[in-house]
């Protein structure tokens, strides 16, 4: 059997020979990288199963990585977990929202982060079992409201044919949303149908998700048009 390929990307060199270490005792092929632009180079060559990125990097940080990774259709499925010294919320829910899969901070038990990494490895293989043999013209093409339209092929969302930049779990929020419109969510039901089983991701994490979304697609957030308050219970797309 193939060993499934984890890239660790960090600068900290004796968290590489850490990670690398236990992660060829559980069985991983490990390959590493020190700074931003490196990782990018290895990650659009390879193609790794998933990739552990540090948050602070030189040259591009994990963010920007993060984010570009994202927008290449190459490489917008692989896994992250984000890896950081900071651990203050506003850092996990910005790592979180540039479409990284997982969070976990320094000082770690490595024991929790092998558990992560077969967790997040687990979700991405199921995910890529979802109807493996639908024809292009099996799937729908296109979501739309209004103005608002989303390419499900090409990930592309447009406001009255304007393009409209979302990250990965945003675009994810809507499609879920958009595909169901009427019916309200509370927080914890959209955890469950967007983030999946993800560990430690707060119900707050979804506000912050909709407070984004509604800046990028309502012509008045005060006034939301298409998603919508249910007050005491969540959020709904409008019907």
């Amino acid at each position: 059997m193939t060993k499934k390929q984890i890239l660790v990307a960090d600068d900290e060199q004796d968290i590489i020979a850490l990670l690398s270490f236990n992660l060829e005792q559980e069985g991983f092929s490990v390959r590493n990288a020190s700074n931003g632009r490196k990782a990018l180079e290895m990650i659009r060559d390879e193609k790794p199963a998933l990739v552990i990125l540090d948050l602070m990097m030189p040259e591009i940080n994990g963010m920007d990585v993060c984010r570009v990774m994202r927008g290449n259709t190459e490489t917008a499925d692989i896994p992250v977990i984000m890896l950081t010294a900071k651990s203050d919320q506003l850092d996990k829910i910005l790592g979180l929202e540039m479409g990284a899969d997982d969070y976990i901070t320094k000082p770690f038990h490595v024991r929790e982060l092998i558990a992560r990494v077969r967790s997040v490895l687990r979700r991405a293989e199921r995910k890529a079992e979802q109807n493996p043999h639908d024809s292009d013209e099996d799937r729908q093409e296109s979501l739309s409201c209004g103005g608002l339209r989303i390419d499900l092929r090409s990930y592309r969302v447009t406001l009255d044919g304007k393009p409209v930049e979302l990250s990965s779990r945003e675009f994810k929020l809507l499609q879920f949303l958009i595909s169901h419109p009427g019916r309200v969510y509370s927080r914890e039901q959209l955890l469950d149908r967007v983030w999946g089983d993800e560990s430690f991701v707060e119900p707050r994490t979804v506000d912050v998700h909709i407070s984004r979304l509604r800046n990028l697609i309502e012509p008045d957030k005060e006034n939301p048009r298409y998603i919508l308050t249910v007050r005491g219970i969540g959020y709904k797309f409008s019907d």
